[in-house]
């Protein structure tokens, strides 16, 4: 576990490098772990996104503004974050965890990742937790669009290839891991006629079909 290296990738030096040696420590590995932080967290990353959406888009009522931040907050777009931050590599897990794979399980990434900005809030404060935040949603951030309020990825993706006339894509199941109450599914979601594959992982096969689908849709439209 490289501490500074790792805080430095996500925008932030610890004065307190225990805070987030605590926030990667999963409750599998032993106490103190990062569930009173993933709390935290949670509250410091809505509000966080809150706040970008309110001055990104002061035409935006509260209600479509709610729907976008709940687009950009949400398990599977938290997962996408600690999967491009390699957050999977630096989380303390114990030996039933490691050994079920649960360095790749969503919800464990995606609790990471809301107890590390918990962590940077108590060591810096809220300006740079924002900082933060910025740095890890800075892609969804540039690539959300209001005219997609409301809509999941797999149903953005239909009606972009639709428009284009472009078939519609396959969903394929390429991997299963984990005990059968807590299966990880891989799915990969190919369009032939852009020549794109694109992966996604999920706890049930609809979760990843929607990953898949949301990173085929960046790429498809130029925004990966």
């Amino acid at each position: 576990m490289d501490l500074e290296g790792f805080g430095l990738r996500v925008g932030h030096r610890f004065n307190d490098p225990e805070l987030l040696r605590r926030a990667l420590t999963h409750r599998s590995y032993g106490a103190p772990h990062n569930e009173r932080l993933e709390y935290l967290g949670d509250s410091v990353v809505n509000c966080a996104i809150a706040l970008e959406l309110f001055h990104k888009f002061p035409q935006l009522s509260e209600g479509d503004l709610s729907r976008l931040r709940a687009s950009l907050v949400n398990q599977q777009s938290l997962c996408t974050v600690a999967q491009r931050f390699g957050f999977g590599e630096q989380i303390l897990l114990g030996e039933g965890e490691i050994r079920s794979g649960g360095f790749r399980r969503p919800s464990i990434l995606a609790d990471a990742v809301e107890a590390v900005v918990g962590a940077v809030f108590l060591d810096g404060g809220f300006d740079s937790a924002g900082k933060v935040v910025r740095t890890l949603f800075a892609d969804a951030l540039a690539a959300v669009d209001p005219r997609t309020v409301g809509k999941d990825p797999k149903t953005l993706l239909q009606e972009y290839l639709q428009s284009r006339r472009l078939a519609l894509p396959q969903y394929v199941v390429v991997a299963t891991r984990g005990e059968a109450h807590q299966h990880v599914f891989q799915v990969e979601c190919v369009i032939a006629d852009l020549n794109i594959r694109s992966l996604g992982e999920g706890n049930s096969r609809r979760s990843a079909e929607q990953s898949a689908a949301r990173r085929a849709y960046e790429l498809a439209t130029g925004n990966a």
